[in-house]
């Protein structure tokens, strides 16, 4: 491999200044990969990673810096068959064809013949490229009869049929099992031996120390550390993520900056909650007064236990509770009378009817309500909902205009009084200032926090540390299973490394938690529950490796 490493760097970007409006997205960025390289890319969100993405593969044009492929030149902006030569990102959503093969999909776009396709030949040719790079599929098999595994293969094998020698992995764990992962890594090293260079994206750090040689890590659009992996100590590494020094001080974060807030009566208590492949058993109990926070990557499982409070999942076992009454699962309905309102991660595909008005969206869980024997009255939604943009302060001309006329945050604001209509007894939140501006993220969380000092409960699901700043305990979740408990006191560091799964933020230890709330440690100090490392995700994953 010495040899190999002495080449001319497989991609050298410097300088890279990128902006969008107003918005700085990279300030000077830079990144070096060398042949047969595995080199990790790491940030929190927001931090740059797509877009220096974006300007390594062809897709943005910076509007300053250099990009370099081997000691050229890059090619032309939008000579895109000769980027596919240079580069190709294998993206956390596949974007191979389901309903077509194997070997059409590696040869979509070029496929030979002028007049008539030679299947056979088509196929013979897919499997002795799939073989030359020791990928295992059926070419004659449609992508969609592959596990999530085999179609990543069959991408980084159709990148390298063009002739790139620098594959960038966007998240290719998010969605494997510890067997998947395993077989992955192998493949990737097989890979680098015949100097294939690799960006490694990640939000989880264990795997950056497994897998790469080399690590950048991006904050607030700059490149802020570039350093072999290994030596680099865990804490240094979160450190950079997050700005804070390696071993600072604990600050106590509340909302209002003061004591935390007391908790009451239960209002919603889950018991050896489950779902098979994506969450453990999970404990929880959330308090009259309080706000929880679930924080974690999506792939932690978070996102999966607030859709499945929420209805839209029905879980493999377990049971949900609220103010001590059972909860039917697996239903959207049933969680509404229940008391439970949900607030969507994305507003635009599952929160809103872009079509329709201010008032039509904010009363879609209270139709029944606005009129009797079933209708609906104009006149009593208008009214309802002039009370919910009071109360939530939303800018509009009025109940009548059309939601997609508002801006993001007062979009999120309607999707809330949504879930508000019902005067729920819990509120679950899923990533709630997703997309939105600085002042219309402290609007937004504080009417979460006016929920729960209302009397009910709420559940905030984000790995936002901003998000998180409002909740009097937050749950650190990795691979399925509840890794950290955190009071009121916290630090960025801590937090991050327990949803990265490293340090001594939750990853290290021996006992089970398996998401047992109410025994936050004073002062902010994180339990560890669980094996860390690679062992908790085998052990999360079970047998067949998914979560029991």
């Amino acid at each position: 491999m010495a040899s190999v490493r002495e080449e001319r760097p497989a991609v050298r970007a410097s300088g890279i200044v990128k902006r969008y409006g107003p918005t700085l997205a990279l300030d000077g960025a830079g990144l070096t990969v060398r042949p047969g390289e595995s080199h990790a890319l790491v940030g929190r969100n927001g931090a740059g990673k797509s877009t220096l993405v974006s300007v390594l593969t062809g897709m943005q044009r910076p509007d300053a810096g250099e990009v370099r492929f081997g000691g050229e030149p890059a090619p032309g902006w939008g000579d895109t068959a000769a980027w596919q030569r240079k580069v190709a990102c294998v993206y956390q959503k596949s974007m191979t064809v389901p309903e077509l093969t194997v070997a059409e999909n590696l040869y979509l776009g070029r496929l030979p013949g002028r007049r008539a396709i030679r299947w056979r030949a088509l196929r013979e040719r897919a499997r002795e490229l799939l073989a030359a790079y020791g990928v295992e599929v059926d070419p004659a098999a449609r992508i969609r009869e592959l596990g999530v595994e085999q179609r990543q293969f069959v991408e980084i094998a159709r990148a390298l049929s063009f002739g790139a020698r620098l594959i960038i992995l966007d998240e290719p764990t998010a969605r494997l099992d510890a067997a998947g992962i395993a077989r992955l890594f192998t493949k990737l090293r097989a890979l680098r031996a015949q100097g294939v260079a690799f960006v490694f994206i990640s939000h989880h750090l264990q795997e950056v120390y497994e897998l790469c040689d080399t690590v950048t890590v991006l904050r607030d659009a700059r490149q802020v550390l570039t350093a072999p992996v290994r030596g680099l100590a865990e804490d240094e590494l979160v450190a950079a993520m997050t700005g804070e020094k390696a071993g600072a001080a604990r600050r106590v974060r509340t909302a209002a900056g003061g004591a935390a807030h007391p908790a009451g009566e239960p209002v919603l208590r889950t018991q050896g909650l489950a779902l098979k492949g994506h969450f453990a058993p999970l404990d929880l109990t959330v308090r009259a007064g309080e706000v929880v926070g679930l924080a974690g990557a999506t792939s932690s499982g978070n996102t999966v236990i607030g859709e499945t409070l929420a209805g839209l999942r029905a879980p493999d076992g377990g049971r949900i509770t609220v103010r001590g009454r059972p909860v039917a699962t697996g239903s959207v309905p049933r969680a509404l009378d229940a008391g439970i309102g949900y607030v969507p991660e994305d507003r635009h595909r599952e929160g809103l009817i872009p079509g329709r008005s201010v008032a039509e969206n904010a009363t879609l869980t209270v139709a029944d309500q606005l009129g009797p024997l079933g209708t609906v009255l104009p006149s009593r939604t208008r009214e309802f909902a002039r009370r919910m943009i009071a109360s939530l302060d939303i800018k509009t001309t009025g109940p009548g205009q059309p939601v997609s006329g508002l801006s993001g945050g007062n979009q999120q604001k309607v999707v809330i009084a949504r879930a508000l209509a019902r005067e729920p007894s819990v509120l679950v939140a899923v990533r709630p200032t997703n997309g939105v501006d600085v002042k219309a993220k402290e609007a937004l969380l504080g009417v979460v926090r006016e929920v729960a000092d209302g009397g009910s409960g709420a559940v905030i699901v984000s790995d936002e540390l901003d998000d998180l700043r409002v909740c009097d305990r937050v749950l650190a979740l990795f691979h399925g299973r509840v890794v950290a408990e955190f009071g009121s006191g916290w630090r960025d560091g801590e937090l991050v490394a327990a949803m990265e799964g490293v340090g001594s933020g939750g990853s290290l230890g021996t006992e089970d938690m398996r998401g047992k709330a109410g025994k936050a440690g004073k002062g902010g100090t994180a339990r560890p529950a669980g094996p860390g490392g690679r062992e908790a995700m085998e052990e999360a994953a079970g047998s067949e490796g998914t979560a029991p």
